[in-house]
């Protein structure tokens, strides 16, 4: 079972900023398109440094605490939704503050 705890704690952040979406209406999966243009630099600049990192033998990742499955280049499926799972709760946990707090940024006014 312990194969699973990296995915167990991207669960947790996940759920622990999910309720951000529809009780202060953050509209951040709603907004797909700005999502994706988030994440995607993110995965993909991430994605090729851990892949030289482990190609270079800077880091590795416990077998006991990851399920085996290699997304590519030795680079753990985990990490893989790690590049994707964490920018998506503070993006979450960003707009909730400015919802909380009326912060208007961005190109917010065009958004109707």
């Amino acid at each position: 079972m312990a194969q699973y705890s990296y995915f167990g704690v991207l669960l947790v952040c996940l759920l622990g900023t999910a309720w951000l979406e529809f009780l202060l209406r953050t509209r951040v999966y709603r907004r797909v398109i700005r999502l994706s243009l988030a994440i995607l630099p993110v995965l993909i600049i991430f994605s090729m440094w851990d892949s030289y990192a482990i190609a270079a033998g800077h880091w590795t990742f416990d077998t006991h605490f990851v399920t085996g499955w290699i997304a590519y280049s030795g680079i753990p499926i985990e990490e893989i939704f790690f590049f994707i799972v964490i920018p998506i709760c503070s993006i979450l946990t960003l707009e909730a503050v400015r919802s909380a707090k009326g912060w208007v940024v961005g190109d917010e006014g065009s958004e109707g």
